[in-house]
């Protein structure tokens, strides 16, 4: 059925209207379709009743006239439409209107700024001044190319959006695009101006690039016109104010010589846009003939709507060619030509679709199909055309993919290691590449008509035919052998060697692409940096985070200043391209733009939420995007360029210098000439300041080159030489600086001069340091670099004295030193006043020294002419105080006292040069660490020595000298305040305000005794009472009102406020946009956050422990938690800077953030605790905090945990092997102890196989671990996992195979596990030092620890395997025992070497005690050689693995003891090694006995010993001298007495303790009575452990009493008798302790109704017996007058209160007759039911005397037993005790 007529009317019109639109040439004015869209929406309501338009007449004013019809008149109105006839506006087109708004006012402001140019001042014609201005001219040229490019993209972009329907559009992009072409407009007429000002001397042109610009502005207002929404314009007028952009576009960067589009480009793109349009007008032809003859009226619509959709999409792409001609260069001008492409492309599939499901008609698919195909081959001739030219038109080298086919595949090749199938197969793709290539070369080389060429190309193809027939043969062996490791070594090594060649065959074609490609990556770098901050200001305005705005502002001022440097970079590239200089100076500004680039980014990241506007927001979000892609293509390309390029530093630092020489020389003719005029924005303040402080890093930066140099280091001297000429080029612009601004030609040549001195210095140094390169060894070499670092070292100083204001210090210093040689007089000139008169002058010039120095101090941080001025005045003021101090000299008569004096005025001069060296300093480099606090100090130092000197000369007045002195005093830190902000002490904030208030106090104190004493003191000065009470009174005041404010600060922010501050502030620092630039990696960070996330963890743990228990310890675990998370939050910031990919970090600083709000609340909920620590409804919230605080933590390590799988997967093995190492350790003791037995009946032979085949596995895991560091996450996560499994399978049969040994051979049994454990042990160090090395680069230190870990495992593996075939072989086990731990040895004594401090430390006591274990080992070992028995040789290896162990370990810890002092450690550590070294080489001599034993051989073991023995005697002298004199032999038995009596003493304590916990327990309702027993019981259990704690502590005093009388000597030289005697005392102390613990046991158990009162009866008499055994230990040799012996004493009666036995003995009475008293009653409750029956009555009587004849039976034997028990404690009672028994 064919369709309508009036439907193929309608449909022919609009496609012959499509197709005359499309007929254009590339340069007329072009009519484009504008689409219409009537869709149906939803019912809206509103008025009918529509305003009217009224308009003026067309011919004026017009007369009224009635009766009478006026005659037809006719006016047509163009250009405007009823608005009351629009729909009304939506939210996102009210909000497009205000971006327009505001970006309309922006234009408008640029349209009147570039009314004029800008004025700047004078400019020189020194060689310097020229080089600024073509920099200037350079950097305004890019930054306005830059612009325009983004304003030619925004409009592009502009037109794209708005291209459909409008309730489809984006309006917040449109807004972006607006936003992005109004801010750029802004910063390009800041340019233009700059830019007109250069160029106005030299061309003239400055007239018409001003008039370009304003023509560019006005086009762009016209277009902010056109798309707004409510202006109701035509699609025309949209695309015609687009197409008047790129038009004006191209004039502006036409005048300013940067138009990288000729017309040819031009006139080809617009051609190949017609033929787009053309064939998109064929294919809507085609789809009309589809649309005639489908029958659905529905599918024919689609068709249409379809095709015309085609045809606007192609409208759409000819206006976006039109706009971005110009600029097409630009990355984001070339994707809105491309966006606008996809757009005809979608649009031509969609019509294609459209008639596929219209027609079935294949004739006509058929051609609709062939003209799409037309359309797509015109649309991608188009881009390509815009893509060669993106590519400056290069095509691709012959060379460059054959290259770039090797590289990439010899990477992969390196990456498949352990994969011989995958590595064979890139071999094969390999040799295909090098065979082109060498083809390639030879052809080039026969057509070559240079003879030499010709040759090299030869040659070079020659080295890489051989190279791929070497790979080839290498490919061959790895395919025959793919399991064997060698030969997939050997293919990769000649796959490096091909890489090699082929660099070196194609060289220079690869070096100039990869300069080619680092020139483009640069500049879209600086493009992209310079769109990042033209939209960071326009996104200031609507930023609401003032921190995070502050931040970007930050980084885009240190942008600003890398983005010159880059333009200049590529300029001098692009100018000299065969200069290695040139090159490398671009090399070395890219690497320098990404640090600061990369911290914009983040900054710009950070900001994009807080900025309120969502078009601003989306600009900035776009252009820290743009940013971060070309910093990753930059850093890429550079990396690359200077791998090409090779070090070049030194020399390019060399022609650096040099060229900074010719500048400064050419700058000094010009001030002779007094031409040298300042630079736009240098003054003498800046560059004073600049010159000071970088002449301190010019001399850092070559003491470091002087290093390397000696050191022969190429790379980091060339670092050190660029550092140097960096900081070269900075001190000769801050020199050529003050000279053009100092008004004084003298000055200015003396200025330069010196600093030439430096050039000519430095260039020499650089020279010097090359050549010492060649022979590091030479000392003639070495010898001249420091003559001419010492001649750079002179001049700097003679450049930094030429500076304002520091003649003029020197000068006061030589005033004063000359002025001071009048001290230096054997004789005094003869007073010439009187001494009144002398005094009152040495007092007023005191007082203008005081000031002056104030003035000196304050003129430092000042102008140099202030610093000038105030050192004059200084100067003046010392010659005047010396007159007059050399004036009271001569008054005074004795002869000490005027030498005295002298010495004094001595000491002010002294203390006037520092001050004035002081100012010097800070003045030249404000900066410097430390500088302002040398100040204050020099100027504290002159106040106190005038202060000693007026004292001394003002003796005769009493109060006087004080009064002076206190002023002076006061003077001097007046200063202070005036600048709060500089700490000048290390307290906190509230240490500082408890010192405060408490000086506050003793101020008012002494004010009220000043005043008080004026009074009383000084009579006839009766007329300043009132005054001096007034003064007083308004200080009390002052200081009332410093303690008020004070109490409120304090009250205001207590501690818990603190901690929760110092929470909050972590938790911002974690916001920050920037992180400090990290010093490790990812790996660092995350281990040290799981430290502090675990830490945290348990700490809450303890929180909600210590909230029942003690509340009043909540807040040191606060504090733990307040210091865990800001050391958590700063790893965290860091980790979350490094991880990859970006999503992990913001997981992580998510999970930070949140824990540090439960860390708030924790400590929050502890400081209320504290406050009431019985509120249980405080409790309970805190410890919901302490969970919610655990959660939190639990986030934080899946985070962690998934930022890196691999690293993650470490700790969890490395934490498994640990606790297989615990595991082991308990076997070997059970080993030891001969209690490890097999289960079954098997032999070790059952058990040999398996564990050799799992330790074999375990080799293969191990390799797998080592590969996986340089792997990714996946594989290394693999290889830890695998490994952790299989060293537990290893232990595993290792313990049953020891089992079957039997424990009847022990020590075999611990030689197989310990075996075992070094395994582990290696493994677990193996799997530390791969967590470190995962990531990280092949030269890397972490990687050879890495390798290091690695062999220490495969040796301890080898070991075991050793030990496992020679344990049933008696003949050998011995010595395999033996060697495997000697190997053991030497690996702990390198852990004992290392840097690395221990986690807790021991005491010197333990230490000695540990050294005695290497007695025991040597003699041990000795014997061993001598009897040369494989059991005696298993036993000592097993003794002296142990004792070395031991004591490597004591001894480190004891060593790095916070009391140890560094000669003290020094000396420990050293004999520790040598007591090693010397017991491996006594261990290796029995091995060398025991291979062959001769008589001599069993000789020289003495000599091993005795080595062993003296270093044994150091490390005890050594243990010695880290107590001092507290030292103590540990093994003294009145020592050991002394410690036992203190810890029974602690034992008791603790029980008291318990016992005050203890109520008692609850019962029914019942009489008070037996409450009140129960009670007695627990108060007379209280009072006998406080008894026998305060005789234990007596018994101690006595015993120390003993030592100091010298009945007991603290040396126990009669160690027999005080041994007797002192183990009396422990054994009783011991009783004492065992038997109050006993009571308080019983006491509980009796209160709970657990235990008998009989018990506790007992256990009461218990404590009184041992309290007696004590008593007799202590009085056997004691004086029994001493006032230690009358405090134990037990006879000294029923009122010595203080008698520690009598209270004893009291307490255990009153709890005896408690309890019996409780026994009683409850005997007496016990009511027997006597049953009435015969029968029953008699049975219960039998029943009751079988129980009593029972108990008498059990009482007779616990009666029998309770007297064995005695007999056999008194044979182990010393002699003293058994005779005081007798």
């Amino acid at each position: 059925m064919n369709s309508s007529p009036s439907v193929r009317i309608v449909l022919s019109l609009r496609i012959n209207f499509l197709c005359w639109s499309f007929s254009f040439s590339p340069f007329s004015p072009s009519t484009i379709l504008q689409q219409q869209f009537n869709r149906v929406g939803r019912v809206e309501h509103g008025s009918v009743a529509l305003p009217g338009v009224i308009r003026s007449g067309s011919i004026g004013a017009e007369s009224l006239s009635m009766g009478t019809m006026p005659s037809a008149q006719q006016q047509v109105i163009m250009g405007q439409m009823h608005r009351g006839h629009m729909p009304p506006l939506s939210s996102a087109q009210q909000a497009l209107m205000g971006t327009i708004n505001t970006s309309m006012q922006a234009v408008q402001q640029s349209q009147a700024d570039l009314g004029e140019v800008d004025n700047l001042p004078p400019l020189g014609q020194d060689m310097a001044s020229k080089v600024w201005i073509q920099n200037k001219v350079d950097e305004s040229k890019h930054e306005i190319h830059s612009q325009v490019d983004a304003i030619t993209a925004g409009t592009a972009s502009v037109v794209n959006l708005t291209a459909g329907d409008p309730t489809d559009t984006d309006y917040t992009a449109v807004g972006c695009a607006i936003t992005t072409i109004s801010s750029n407009l802004t910063e390009m007429s800041k340019g233009v101006k700059l830019l007109a000002a250069l160029i106005e001397d030299d061309t003239g042109g400055s007239n018409d690039l001003m008039g370009a610009a304003r023509n560019l502005a006005g086009a762009v207002s016209d277009l902010l016109k056109a798309v707004e929404p409510a202006s109701g314009e035509p699609r025309q007028t949209v695309l015609s104010a687009a197409g008047s952009i790129g038009q004006a576009s191209g004039d502006l960067l036409l005048q300013i010589g940067e138009n990288e589009s000729d017309e040819r480009f031009q006139e080809v793109l617009m051609i190949l846009a017609k033929a787009v349009a053309n064939a998109a007008a064929m294919m809507v032809l085609k789809a009309k003939n589809v649309a005639q003859v489908a029958d659905d009226t529905v599918l024919q619509n689609r068709v249409i709507a379809a095709a015309t959709q085609c045809a606007l999409s192609t409208s759409q792409l000819v206006a976006c060619a039109k706009v971005v001609s110009p600029t097409i260069s630009s990355p984001v001008c070339q994707e809105q030509l491309i966006e606008a492409g996809k757009l005809v492309d979608r649009s031509v599939e969609d019509c294609v679709q459209a008639c596929l499901s219209a027609t079935v008609d294949g004739e006509m698919l058929k051609q609709v199909s062939s003209a799409a195909s037309v359309v797509g081959q015109a649309l991608g001739d188009l881009l390509e055309h815009v893509c060669r030219y993106a590519t400056h038109g290069e095509p691709i080298g012959r060379y460059d993919q054959a290259t770039d086919t090797i590289m990439t595949v010899t990477e992969s090749i390196f990456s498949s290691m352990g994969d011989a199938g995958e590595m064979v197969r890139q071999a094969r793709v390999l040799a295909q590449a090098t065979s082109d290539l060498v083809n390639a070369m030879r052809s080039d080389a026969e057509v070559e008509v240079d003879v030499d060429n010709s040759k090299k190309l030869l040659a070079a193809a020659k080295l890489l035919a051989d190279a791929t027939a070497r790979m080839v043969e290498a490919a061959k062996g790895a395919a025959a052998y793919p399991e064997n490791e060698d030969q997939q070594q050997r293919l990769r090594e000649a796959a490096e060697g091909l890489r090699v060649a082929t660099n070196a065959a194609a060289q220079n074609a690869i070096k100039k692409k990869l300069i080619n490609r680092l020139e483009n990556a640069a500049k879209q770098a600086a493009a992209a940096a310079t769109q990042t901050i033209a939209a960071s200001q326009n996104a200031a305005a609507s930023n609401k985070n003032t921190a995070a705005h502050q931040q970007l502002v930050q980084s885009c001022k240190a942008m600003a200043d890398h983005i010159p440097q880059l333009v200049q970079g590529v300029r001098g590239s692009q100018a000299q391209p065969e200069d290695l200089t040139t090159q490398l100076a671009l090399i070395i500004t890219s690497q320098n733009f990404l640090q600061p680039g990369s911290k914009m980014v983040t900054s710009a990241k950070s900001s994009v939420p807080t900025v309120m506007d969502q078009a601003a927001a989306m600009q900035l979000g776009q252009c820290a995007k743009n940013l971060a892609t070309s910093l990753a293509e930059l850093r890429t390309a550079a990396q690359k360029a200077h791998e090409a390029c090779g070090p070049m530093e030194i020399q390019s630092a060399l022609t650096a210098v040099q060229t900074l020489k010719t500048e400064l020389q050419d700058a000094k003719m010009a001030a002779i000439d007094m031409q040298l005029k300042p630079l736009p924005g240098d003054s003498m303040e800046k560059c004073a300041q600049d010159l000071g402080s970088t002449s301190k890093s010019v001399g850092s930066s070559m003491a470091q080159l002087l290093t390397c140099a000696a050191q022969g280091n190429e790379h980091y001297t060339g670092l050190a030489a660029r550092e140097t000429a960096q900081a070269l080029k900075t001190l000769a612009q801050a020199a050529r600086g003050v000279a053009a601004s100092t008004t004084n030609p003298q000055a200015a040549a003396s200025m330069l001069d010196s600093a030439c001195d430096v050039m000519e210095g430095s260039a020499m140094l650089i020279h010097e340091a090359k050549q010492a390169l060649v022979s590091p060894s030479d000392s003639e070499s070495q010898q001249r670099l420091a003559q001419v670092a010492k001649a750079v070292s002179h001049s700097l100083n003679n450049c930094v004295n030429c500076l304002p204001g520091q003649k003029d210090v020197d000068m006061a210093l030589r005033s004063i030193g000359e002025a001071s040689k009048k001290l230096l007089g054997e004789t005094l000139p003869p007073p010439t006043r009187s001494f009144q008169e002398a005094q009152s002058e040495l007092n007023q010039t005191a007082a203008d020294l005081n000031q002056s120095a104030g003035d000196v101090v304050h003129a430092s941080r000042g102008s140099s002419t202030q610093l000038a001025d105030a050192s004059g005045k200084f100067r003046e003021d010392f010659d005047d105080f010396l007159d007059a101090g050399i004036e009271m000299a001569g008054h005074t008569q004795v002869k000490d006292e005027q030498i005295q004096v002298i010495g004094n005025l001595k000491n002010i001069s002294m203390a006037s040069s520092k001050l004035l060296l002081a100012a010097k300093s800070l003045s030249v480099d404000p900066g410097a660490a430390n500088a302002k606090n040398l100040l204050a100090a020099a100027a504290r130092a002159v106040t106190e020595s005038i202060n000693q000197l007026i004292t001394l000369a003002t003796q005769q007045a009493p109060g006087q000298k004080e009064c002076d002195n206190a002023l002076r005093e006061l003077e001097a830190v007046k200063g202070m305040l005036a600048n709060p902000n500089e700490p000048v002490s290390n307290l906190s904030y509230f240490h500082c305000i408890e010192s405060v208030m408490e000086n506050s106090k003793v101020l008012g104190e002494s004010m009220a005794g000043i005043s008080q004493n004026c009074k009383t003191g000084d009579v006839p000065a009766s007329h300043t009472h009132d005054a001096i009470a007034e003064a007083a009174q308004l200080m009390r005041e002052a200081v009332d009102d410093i303690m008020v404010t004070l109490n409120e600060a304090a009250s205001e922010g207590g501690m818990v406020g603190a901690m929760v501050d110092s929470i909050a502030e972590a938790m911002g620092r974690l916001d920050e946009g920037t992180s400090p630039e990290p010093e490790g990696s990812f790996v660092d960070y995350q281990t040290t956050m799981v430290k502090y996330s675990k830490a945290i963890a348990v700490t809450a743990q303890e929180m909600m422990t210590k909230s029942v228990t003690c509340p009043e310890e909540l807040g040191g675990l606060a504090s733990r938690v307040t210091t865990d998370y800001s050391q958590l939050a700063l790893q965290g910031r860091l980790a979350a800077h490094t991880a990859e990919p970006q999503e992990i970090g913001f997981q992580i600083k998510a999970g930070v953030q949140e824990l540090g709000h439960g860390c708030i609340f924790l400590v929050q909920k502890a400081g209320a605790l504290q406050i009431t620590p019985s509120d249980s409804y405080t409790k309970r919230e805190l410890i919901e905090c302490a969970r919610t605080v655990t959660e939190k933590v639990s986030m934080v390590l899946s985070a962690l945990q998934a930022g890196n799988k691999g690293t993650q997967a470490c700790i969890t093995a490395a934490s498994a092997v640990s606790g297989i190492i615990a595991e082991l350790d308990t076997t070997v003791m059970f080993a030891s102890a001969g209690t490890l037995n097999a289960e079954n009946d098997e032999s070790f032979a059952d058990h040999r196989e398996n564990i050799l085949k799992t330790a074999k596995a375990l080799v293969e895991d191990t390799k797998m671990l080592v590969s996986g560091a340089a792997s990714g996450q996946d594989k290394l996560a693999q290889a830890a996992q695998s490994s952790a499994k299989t060293i537990t399978q290893l232990t595993d049969v290792v313990k049953l195979g020891a089992a079957s040994i039997g424990s009847d051979d022990p020590e075999t049994q611990v030689v197989l596990i310990n075996a075992v454990k070094d395994v582990a042990k290696a493994l677990a160090e193996l799997i530390g030092a791969t967590k470190c090395a995962a990531g990280k680069a092949a030269d890397d230190p972490s990687m050879y620890q890495l390798k290091s870990a690695a062999k220490v495992m495969v040796t301890n593996v080898t070991s075991l395997l050793k030990t496992v075939k020679a344990v049933e072989d008696e003949a050998t086990r011995g010595t395999r025992a033996l060697e495997a731990t000697i190997e053991c040895i030497k690996q702990e004594l390198t852990v004992f070497q290392s840097k690395d401090v221990p986690e807790k430390s021991t005491t010197p006591e333990e230490f000695i005690r540990m050294t005695k274990g290497i007695t025991t080992a040597t003699a041990k070992a000795v014997a061993a050689g001598n009897s040369a028995r494989q059991e005696d040789v298993i036993s000592t290896a097993n003794l002296s693995r142990k004792a070395i162990f031991d004591m490597l370990t004591t001894c480190k810890q004891a060593a790095y003891h916070q009391e140890v002092n560094k000669d003290v450690r020094s000396r420990a550590l050293l004999y520790g090694t040598e007591c090693t070294t010397g017991y491996i080489d006594l261990l290796e001599h029995v091995l060398l006995v025991l291979q062959g034993p001769t008589a001599e051989q069993k000789h020289q073991l003495v000599f091993y010993s005795k080595r062993v023995a003296g270093a044994v005697t150091e490390l005890i002298q050594t243990a010695e001298a880290m107590k001092g004199t507290e030292w103590v032999d540990p093994e003294d038995p009145t020592v050991i007495a002394e410690t036992e009596l203190l810890g029974a003493a602690a034992s008791i304590e603790a029980a008291a303790k318990k016992l005050e916990q203890l109520k008692p327990r609850a019962k029914p309702k019942q009489a008070d009575e037996t409450l009140d027993f129960e009670e007695q019981i627990l108060e007379a259990a209280k009072s006998i452990a406080a008894a026998t704690s305060a005789l234990v502590k007596s018994a101690s005093a006595a015993q120390r009493e003993l030592v100091a009388q010298g009945k007991v000597g603290s040396i126990p030289a009669n160690a027999v008798d005080d041994g007797q005697w002192s183990q009396g005392l422990i054994s009783a102390a011991r009783m004492v302790a065992a038997a109050t613990s006993n009571l308080c046991e019983a006491a509980n158990a009796s209160v709970q109704g657990q235990a008998s009162e009989e018990k506790l009866i007992s256990s009461a008499k218990q404590v009184a017996a041992s309290t007696a055994q004590l008593l007799v230990a202590c009085k056997v040799k004691a004086d029994q007058d001493s006032e230690a012996m009358r405090r134990l004493q037990i006879w000294r009666g029923a009122g010595g209160d203080g008698a520690a036995g009598n209270a004893v003995k009291r307490a255990s009475d009153n709890l005896v007759r408690a309890a019996q008293k409780a026994a009683f009653h409850k005997a007496d409750d016990d009511n027997v039911v006597v049953k009435t029956k015969f029968v029953g009555g008699i049975a219960q009587i039998i029943a009751a005397q079988e129980e009593m004849l029972r108990k008498e039976r059990e009482l007779e034997e616990a009666r029998k037993k309770l007297a064995q028990i005695r007999q056999q404690q008194y044979k182990f009672l010393p002699s003293e005790l058994r005779e005081d028994e007798n």
